[in-house]
């Protein structure tokens, strides 16, 4: 009997008509080990979908539909060019080929050239290829980044400057004088 058959046998005739060649084999472990990244994609949303909601994983994800939301990847995320995201994106490395329509957050984003982003970028490291869209501004944060910038403030300001609340003299306090 086929799962897609109209059909229905007793439940007596279905547990003797079961064969160890018919049953359902185990998935696959899908999860990588804790510290190791998986190679591949362990979610793919198809071009044909739609899906709203929050979506969360550790496992990378591919996205060539439409998906409205939030995105929270502890992994990878590839938007396929087809792709239409209206959704924060947040991932440790993220490559856009469709368009994203939110914030997008990870470690290192890339864009190809047929990106197209409206919404802040903050990212350690950005690569974008001639022909990628950005509407929105692009924040480059990272250790290494954040700290260059606190000695190049420090540096900015001289320590011997007094520091005054009296007001600038005018013209006419010194014509008193």
């Amino acid at each position: 009997m086929s799962f897609f058959s109209s059909k229905r046998k007793s439940d007596q005739e279905d547990e003797e008509d079961i064969t160890p060649s018919m049953q359902i084999p185990p998935p696959p472990q899908l999860s990588s080990p804790p510290g190791q990244q998986s190679i591949g994609f362990e979610t793919v949303l198809g071009a044909s979908c739609m899906l709203e909601g929050k979506l969360t994983s550790n496992g990378n994800i591919r996205i060539d539909g439409a998906f409205t939301g939030n995105l929270e990847i502890i992994g990878n995320i590839l938007v396929g060019e087809t792709a239409k995201v209206n959704a924060d994106v947040d991932a440790r490395n993220i490559s856009i080929a469709g368009s994203v329509r939110g914030n997008v957050t990870g470690k290192k984003v890339q864009l190809l050239h047929t990106a197209k982003v409206w919404g802040d970028i903050n990212s350690t490291t950005l690569t974008t290829e001639a022909g990628a869209f950005i509407d929105g501004k692009i924040s480059m944060t990272g250790h290494d980044v954040t700290e260059q910038a606190a000695e190049e403030e420090k540096e900015e300001v001289p320590d011997d400057v007094p520091e005054t609340d009296d007001a600038p003299e005018t013209d006419d306090e010194s014509d008193n004088s």
